[in-house]
């Protein structure tokens, strides 16, 4: 049975969370932003600045509108950041920044990506002529601005940062990047375990159709992914995977870029596991953060000017990267963690290293539920609820006692002793029964309180397909990395259900879904 679309709801989706950022923005920091800072260079005094918004020439013959921030003497050459825009954000996203990194010393020209807004042609989302854009960008750059041909970087907030990460595997000029709230791998991000990410998709391309021009293959493209058009699914696969840094990842590592990804825990568009894993296999100099909040809420107050340590890091890496400053962030733990439950920063040599000490955790018995209802176990809204927890630190949550078995399998632990900090990807193995040859299993990790409220630490979708009806088949599931400390004295509530409002479900009516006892291998910090 396919999910019903719900545009009206992704409008509302973006709304709500458009208000809820922007109150949030001028009220409580974010709580990575109240993580104390390592000792930074000290900044010199700020230096005049020129700033002009121009037209910019872009691939195919088009317009691209922009801005360029810059030191007012042009006596000399200076380091060139270019910054592409985020999807459907005009040319003024980066202005507090730019003139922050232009009296520092920099050469800033950022731009509204092809299809949005002023600029020309048609959204291509991150296709060769995206790419192609960049390099005309620098080109001008070079040509009208005391821009330095040697030292040359690149970056962005999500649709930016993915323009950016593939304009370095495309561009060996491009030295530096910071891809903030962006993606490796797209079909991951947007289609992890066959599952359709619903809410995340249709706000993208309302959006887009709200802000721009989509593009022929971007609008036919979307519209097999929500119908659920299974004949299409490869055309689907190939149209991510040349949007996909991690295809040209051995481009990037051969121009020996620099690379600092930051992404939040709960990124309900571009997930943490995706970024995780195109992360471990860079070779170059390389930076992985990771903080509490969903997609682009981390960057947000910096892009308003305010103090934000996420644009504090970018602005380190590039100072280091293109200027050539001793200032340790290259010998800092390149794997930086802030908890969702507070805390600073914790560093770590790698991703692996994150996740090194590992716990079984078996839970007893078998569960059989019925298929397309939702039990109300859910993760949330798309944006919004990541950024309650973010700023209020209220994740989705629901009275798990209360949940009803018919269509919720439910296992708990015993009260733990300890704290447990859970750190990195959970994984949930089991044995799954279908007396359906397709379906949707969506699993969920909640921290459950003395009176049974269920606080969701993790969760993630699985479909499968043509499988035999009765027959076990095993199911080896990792959950959305996540930083999150479960109290002294709270226990751990596996979920499992089949409907999600985040995604479409594959279950045909009248399913049932039949769980073995299942196992968690649970990443926890000593």
């Amino acid at each position: 049975m396919r999910h019903p679309r719900k545009s009206l709801r992704a409008t509302a989706v973006g709304v709500a969370s458009a208000a809820l950022l922007a109150g949030a923005a001028f009220g409580t920091a974010p709580a990575a932003q109240a993580v104390p800072e390592r000792p930074a260079v000290a900044a010199a005094s700020a230096a005049a600045t020129t700033v002009r918004f121009t037209d910019l020439p872009g691939s195919g013959g088009i317009t691209l509108k922009g801005n360029v921030f810059a030191p007012a003497d042009t006596s000399r050459r200076y380091p060139l950041i270019v910054f592409p825009t985020s999807w459907a954000m005009p040319q003024f996203e980066y202005v507090a920044q730019a003139k922050q990194l232009a009296e520092a010393g920099y050469v800033v020209v950022s731009y509204t990506a092809r299809g949005f807004w002023l600029s020309g042609g048609k959204i291509e989302t991150a296709g060769a002529p995206d790419v192609a854009d960049s390099a005309k960008v620098i080109d001008w750059a070079l040509a009208h601005t005391p821009a330095d041909p040697a030292r040359i970087g690149m970056g962005g907030v999500s649709y930016g940062a993915g323009i950016s990460l593939l304009s370095a595997a495309s561009d060996p000029r491009v030295k530096a990047v910071t891809a903030l709230s962006g993606w490796g791998d797209l079909v991951e991000s947007i289609y992890g375990e066959r599952t359709q990410h619903l809410q995340a998709a249709e706000l993208l391309g309302g959006l887009g159709k709200l802000t721009g021009r989509p593009g022929d293959e971007l609008q036919r493209i979307l519209k097999e992914f929500l119908s659920s058009d299974l004949s299409k699914e490869q055309d689907m696969l190939d149209w991510g995977a040349k949007r996909s840094p991690a295809t040209y990842l051995d481009r990037i590592n051969a121009n020996g870029t620099a690379v600092m990804l930051g992404n939040a825990w709960g990124d309900s568009v571009f997930t943490p596991n995706q970024y995780a894993k195109f992360y471990e296999r860079l070779t170059g100099p390389k930076r992985l953060e990771f903080r509490p909040g969903d997609h682009a809420t981390g960057e947000l107050t910096g892009l308003l000017g305010l103090p934000n340590d996420t644009w504090t890091h970018a602005r380190r890496w590039f100072d280091r990267y293109l200027k050539g400053e001793s200032n340790g962030i290259d010998r800092e733990a390149p794997v930086q963690l802030a908890s969702r439950s507070g805390g600073a920063y914790e560093p770590y040599a790698s991703w692996a290293d994150a996740q090194a000490n590992r716990r079984s955790v078996s839970l007893e018995g078998a569960r059989t539920i019925r298929t397309g209802v939702d039990s109300g176990a859910n993760g949330g809204t798309a944006i919004l609820s990541n950024a309650l927890d973010q700023f209020l630190r209220i994740p989705p949550m629901v009275s798990v006692p209360l949940l009803p078995r018919s269509y919720a399998a439910v296992w708990q632990t015993g009260p733990y002793d300890r704290e447990q900090r859970v750190r990195g990807a959970v994984t949930v193995k089991t044995s799954v029964t279908s007396d359906k040859d397709t379906g949707t299993a969506v699993a969920y990790l909640y921290d459950v309180g003395p009176l049974g409220v269920g606080r969701l630490i993790s969760h993630a979708p699985y479909t499968f397909r043509d499988v035999r009806p009765g027959k076990p088949f095993d199911v080896s599931l990792d959950l959305f990395a996540t930083a999150y400390d479960v109290p002294a004295g709270h226990r751990l509530a596996l979920v499992v259900d089949s409907v999600d409002p985040l995604y479409i479900s594959h279950n045909p009516a009248g399913g049932r879904l039949a769980f073995s006892s299942p196992e968690l291998s649970l990443p926890v910090r000593g």
